[in-house]
């Protein structure tokens, strides 16, 4: 079972609804789940959301963080992931915001840096990758890991019969970060 089909399962049985904000994979995730027969089930819409003002104006990402953290951050993310979820009325989330590349880098955030969060049940989850691989695999590579992400919180939310918190004031934030293949990975806690 590929990636796309396991997520589905997974909403499916547990009856869960999914939406995605996306900026630099494009539409990619979205287009991924959508592939899966059956999948209006669970998958309710996406928005693609490459400028600012999009994230501002449909996602509700408060300019505040943009200036404050870039739009290539865990914050923005978090917020992203947040507002979709809000304005379409889901139970999970995906959200993406990366530096694809060739171009558009720097020395604090290279070509390769991509975030991502996923939220499900009140509980947000974000990773930070790092590493280019070009810009086509960076995008792939965000597009399954953002729904191996999801998987993961959604095996977790099975495994614990669905008890996971519901209210914003009772969310948790994870930090996972993921190198270049050659380097070494850190997880940590935040």
């Amino acid at each position: 079972m590929n990636i796309e089909e396991k997520t589905g399962e997974l909403l499916r049985s547990q009856g869960l609804t999914l939406s995605t904000a996306e900026s630099c994979t494009g539409g990619g995730v979205a287009a991924l789940v959508t592939s899966v027969p059956g999948s209006s089930e669970y998958f309710k819409g996406g928005i693609v959301a490459y400028a600012n003002e999009v994230k501002e104006s449909l996602l509700g990402v408060s300019p505040h963080t943009l200036e404050k953290h870039g739009a290539v951050s865990q914050e923005t993310v978090v917020e992203m992931v947040q507002g979709v979820m809000k304005s379409m009325k889901t139970d999970c989330a995906i959200a993406t915001s990366g530096i694809a590349g060739p171009g558009g880098g720097s020395l604090e955030k290279p070509v390769g840096t991509i975030w991502m969060a996923v939220a499900c049940k009140g509980e947000i989850t974000t990773l930070k990758e790092e590493g280019d691989l070009g810009r086509a695999q960076n995008v792939q590579r965000t597009i399954r890991d953002a729904l191996g992400l999801l998987c993961k919180e959604l095996e977790k939310a099975k495994d614990t019969k669905n008890s996971l918190p519901t209210s914003a004031s009772q969310q948790t934030y994870l930090r996972e970060t993921r190198h270049h293949p050659h380097e070494k990975s850190n997880r940590q806690d935040v």
